[in-house]
């Protein structure tokens, strides 16, 4: 995993770059008491931004770089995404552009939607481009697909509703942090895998 120091440092819940808009999802309406974990979620304001408007969430926020702000009323974890074990369920599960720089993003997004709730909804930034695999990016989201997640291409975003602790037909063989800038104009890594 590769921390960025720019993508989502900052980042705010609502805003022309807030979470709302590149999540296509509203957080505040959530159900009173509901359990939001952000993945990659860098300083952890727009964590602290909800929990201003809405106490009665329990909010987690995990990141690989420990610049946190003041953590208030929310959880903040310094972790890898891809080791951390989360000490419960979660109506929501979050990621705006954390993937981009995770190694095993297929693992990643296996992690995260294994930690949901009944009735719980994973969503994220996802550039299906990043993947680099025997089939291309068809068969990737083809898996994807079948696996239950939805993918838009347009907005480069995945979801899934509902845990799934299933696997993909594909292993993890490495990475590549000099893949360049992807869609967002940042510098990316590349996953590679294999067909099973």
């Amino acid at each position: 995993m590769v921390a960025n120091r720019a993508m989502n440092r900052e980042r705010r819940l609502a805003g022309r770059d807030g979470y709302a808009r590149v999540l296509g999802f509203d957080i505040l309406g959530l159900p009173p008491g509901a359990r939001w974990l952000d993945l990659c979620c860098g300083s952890g304001r727009a964590l602290l931004d909800a929990a201003e408007v809405r106490p009665d969430l329990d909010i987690t926020g995990v990141d690989l770089v420990g610049y946190f702000a003041a953590a208030g009323p929310v959880r903040l974890v310094t972790a890898s995404i891809t080791a951390w074990q989360p000490g419960g369920r979660y109506d929501l599960v979050t990621c705006v552009h954390g993937l981009h720089y995770v190694g095993d993003k297929l693992g990643a997004l296996l992690r995260a939607v294994s930690w949901l709730d009944d009735g719980g909804v994973f969503v994220a930034s996802f550039d299906v481009a990043g993947i680099q695999a025997p089939g291309g990016a068809r068969r990737v989201l083809r898996a994807l697909r079948e696996a239950g997640f939805a993918y838009d291409s347009r907005s480069h975003r995945i979801r899934r509703a509902g845990p799934f602790h299933g696997s993909l037909p594909f292993r993890y063989l490495g990475a590549d942090d000099r893949a360049g800038p992807n869609y967002t104009g940042q510098p990316a890594v590349h996953s590679y895998y294999s067909a099973l």
